[in-house]
């Protein structure tokens, strides 16, 4: 064998060695790029909403199963009142594709957990001066969660999560939370393929502020525009005393004891809503805040017949002022049955008491029947109106004639307002 060929012999040895190692070290520098490429490009998706900035601190990528991790995760509005976050995730938000039956019938999805997630919502950054909502389109947020989630999501896990409301309008300032959420959402794109009216169930749990205990239980369709549901909630054994901030604005009233419960179901079918929300408050007892210097005449005619309502209409043998306050009509217009509430005041105080479960006397088809008994008595209206109109007009033209000398012009009212009847 020539030197020639020798030479060449060991180059095609050294290229099969090179070859791979060049793309092995091309990969593994592309592995160690990718995570800062991938929370870059997030940064610059969390700088682009009107209004608001946010930050990740670092993003974790695990191939092997197709799923990356965000860690330190915040949203703020840029003119926050408040020093704590709007959004703030601080621990770890994994997002996944979802592995078992949606792969296997070949419709990949995705899946996301989220560990200690915050979410702190001040009423002040959020709205207007002139009370509108102050936030970006929902095409905006669409957009934003499309970049961070580029696969529809199916299923959605909270662990150990927070909400507060804080409102600084009042004095005092009223302050509302959550803590201890946990909350599962499964199927939300119905990758089942499941033929049910509400294919997607939600359940979820909370502390309440008065360490009361939360528990929600619903199915949805959140593929529609307006998302159907039916859903149950309680709020059980609540501290009374923790909503005073919110009943002193809005009501006056400052408890010394007692407890707070809420009962609630809710149905909703092609954007008309039907339920209800009980509120029980059981043991309670009002601070007393006279002295004998105090001589607000209001203020004491309020208090004394704050006193006086709560023991007349309270039920004597379960020491419980509840009522039921029924909610019907359309998501964008619902009404609130006012009188039902103040005769379910009555009911609990004099003939039945209520109780802290739900009555279980709403559900899903009751919502669609509601909406379509609506719309029969919507379309029954306006053949009432239709009809009016036409009676109205034959009769005033009937008397313009019927005036004449000439009998000939004179017009039958009552039989035209027969064929108006049998037209319409």
């Amino acid at each position: 064998m020539n030197e020639r060929a020798i030479k060449k012999k060991k180059w095609f040895k050294r290229k099969k060695v090179l070859i791979p190692l060049t793309l092995i070290i091309i990969l593994v520098a592309g592995r160690i790029y990718l995570p800062y490429y991938v929370r870059d490009e997030l940064n610059k998706t969390l700088a682009d909403i009107p209004g608001y900035y946010g930050h990740i601190d670092d993003v974790g990528i695990s191939l092997y199963r197709g799923a990356y991790q965000l860690n330190g995760l915040y949203l703020d509005k840029v003119d926050s009142k408040t020093q704590t976050p709007f959004l703030n995730f601080p621990p770890k938000t994994d997002i996944s594709i979802q592995w078992g039956g949606a792969l296997l019938d070949g419709r990949v999805v995705s899946e996301i957990e989220m560990q200690h997630p915050s979410i702190s919502y001040t009423f002040e950054d959020h709205v207007a001066a002139d009370g509108s909502l102050d936030e970006p389109s929902a095409d905006v947020w669409y957009a934003v969660l499309t970049d961070i989630v580029p696969l529809q999501i199916n299923r959605f896990e909270t662990i150990d999560g927070e909400f507060t409301f804080t409102g600084l309008y009042a004095e005092p300032n009223i302050d509302l939370y959550l803590s201890n959420v946990n909350a599962l959402a499964t199927n939300l794109q119905n990758a089942e393929q499941s033929s049910l009216a509400l294919p997607s169930t939600l359940k979820a749990t909370a502390t309440t502020i008065g360490n009361g205990n939360l528990d929600l239980n619903g199915k949805l369709d959140l593929i529609k525009e307006i998302p159907d549901m039916n859903l149950d909630m309680t709020i059980k054994n609540a501290d009374i005393t923790a909503l005073n901030d919110l009943t002193l604005h809005y009501a006056g009233i400052d408890f010394e004891e007692g407890k707070f419960e809420l009962a609630s179901e809710l149905a909703i079918a092609d954007g008309y809503m039907k339920g209800y929300f009980k509120p029980l408050m059981t043991d309670t007892k009002i601070v007393d805040k006279w002295s004998d210097e105090d001589t607000n005449i209001f203020k004491i005619a309020w208090e004394s017949f704050v006193g006086l309502f709560k023991f007349v209409l309270k039920n004597q043998g379960t020491d419980t002022l509840a009522t039921n306050i029924p909610i019907e009509g359309s998501v964008e217009n619902s009404e609130i049955g006012i009188w039902s509430s103040v005769f379910n005041i009555f009911e609990n105080g004099w003939f039945n008491a209520f109780d802290s479960n739900v009555d279980d006397t709403i559900g899903f088809n009751d919502a669609i029947t509601e909406k379509n008994d609506s719309a029969e008595a919507r379309k029954e209206a306006r053949r009432l109106r239709r009809e009016e109109r036409r009676i109205e007009r034959v009769t005033n033209r009937a008397q313009r004639r019927n005036s004449n000398d000439n009998p000939d012009d004179n017009i039958d009212l009552e039989y035209e307002i027969e064929q108006i009847k049998s037209d319409t």
